[in-house]
């Protein structure tokens, strides 16, 4: 005889502390009860600082992404809050922010060309203004050589989708293409590490079991 648990599952939404388009799919798609609200961080300022104190990369990432869900989780005061960010580093620790615009995205497309990068993807769950949960996942990727012409025109056809993305691609796209070889999830590219994260709402009653 087969005995069924009930399971309790808790149909709050998950809030995401921030306005991240990719992000919020990812987690929609994955069947999460989200909801998405600007964190109001200045993460430019915060970022700048954090580099000239000399944060790696993968503490930098960490350190964004928990002052996204815990000044938000401060701000609303109940429920999980998740911050996230991620951080492209070249194999010499130089790192990279989003391109401004096209040509800085066909100049960070040149640097990129032909050599190794990592991606730093952190996810910080805050509860009632303190960290409860995080998590940070590295993929490693190579990107083949480019010639200046594929460059120039896939910046141009790719613009209003990679203006957004460090590292100037989407990888579930076109982005694809500018790759030999990757070393690491597919989520994590795409800015969270998801199959963590739902392990821990599952473990709160956030995700069913």
């Amino acid at each position: 005889m087969i005995i069924k648990r009930s399971v309790t599952v808790n149909e709050e939404p998950l809030i995401l502390a921030s306005k991240s388009k990719a992000r919020h799919a990812m987690l929609t798609a994955a069947g999460v009860n989200v909801e998405a609200v600007a964190p109001n961080v200045d993460e430019e300022a915060l970022r700048e600082g954090l580099k000239t104190e000399g944060a790696t990369a993968r503490n930098l990432a960490d350190a964004l992404a928990e002052a996204k869900a815990v000044r938000l989780s401060r701000r609303i005061g109940g429920g999980l809050i998740l911050g996230g960010d991620q951080i492209l580093a070249l194999e010499d620790g130089k790192m990279l922010d989003k391109p401004v615009d096209p040509a800085e995205a066909m100049a960070h497309l040149k640097m990129l060309s032909g050599k190794k990068h990592k991606l730093f993807s952190a996810a910080v769950i805050a509860e009632q203004g303190t960290p409860v949960w995080r998590h940070i996942d590295i993929a490693t990727l190579s990107m083949r050589s480019l010639s200046d012409n594929f460059i120039e025109q896939y910046v141009e056809s790719e613009w209003d989708n990679i203006r957004h993305c460090v590292g100037c691609y989407e990888i579930e796209g076109r982005g694809a293409q500018l790759f030999s070889t990757i070393v690491g999830s597919q989520f994590t590219i795409m800015g969270l590490p998801l199959l963590h994260l739902l392990d821990y709402l599952r473990i709160r009653g956030i995700m069913p079991s």
